[in-house]
């Protein structure tokens, strides 16, 4: 036990100066390491997500759910010359702010209209992204999941808890908990991509 947590720490401190790609891998099979990432860019996906919303609340929900998709699709990223994480993290984040602001501009009649600039700053993605909707759709997934699975990855995901703590709330240890992680995330990328063609 001593000894993996000691792994886990001296995994950690190398992943905190490796690539986004690199932590991007590795968190897909430890969760906890994708925090490094939310640390990473956090804060320059709340200033492009208020660049387009603004609002702090609207650009918040945002970043969040661009989060979500970034390591629910973690496994979709391909590194490729000129598009690395970052214009790929940026894109979704860019297309779910979008989307937004269309919803957001249709129940608001004053709302500043987005610049021509912003338009263009859309970037072409993967074929993916397009089917990459709002957060209703992301709320009507976890609701066809069971309910342990879905509160483990609303705990993860959602709200930002580590495995030890969900583990501390939901009285398990933390190698169930990262079980129970992985099986809820594959059950939520079934769920949510069968509901295109509902």
């Amino acid at each position: 036990m001593i000894q993996d947590v000691g792994d886990h720490v001296n995994k950690w401190a190398e992943l905190e100066t490796a690539s986004d790609e690199e932590v991007l891998r590795a968190a897909q099979g430890e969760p906890d390491y994708f925090r490094i990432l939310v640390r990473r860019y956090e804060a320059p996906f709340m200033r492009k997500a208020k660049s387009i919303l603004y609002s702090e609340e609207d650009a918040e929900e945002v970043v969040q759910d661009t989060f979500t998709r970034i390591y629910i699709y973690a496994d979709r990223y391909e590194p490729q010359a000129g598009a690395s994480f970052s214009s790929w993290g940026y894109a979704i984040l860019t297309r779910l702010a979008f989307t937004r602001y269309k919803k957001l501009s249709q129940g608001r009649k004053r709302m500043a209209p987005l610049e021509t600039e912003t338009y263009e700053r859309i970037p072409d993605t993967a074929d993916f992204l397009e089917d990459l909707s709002i957060r209703n759709e992301v709320v009507v997934a976890l609701a066809k999941l069971p309910e342990t699975a879905a509160r483990v990855l609303r705990l993860q995901f959602i709200e930002g808890k580590s495995q030890e703590e969900i583990a501390a709330i939901e009285g398990s240890s933390v190698s169930a908990v990262k079980t129970r992680v992985h099986r809820a995330k594959k059950d939520f990328k079934k769920i949510y991509d069968s509901q295109k063609y509902e």
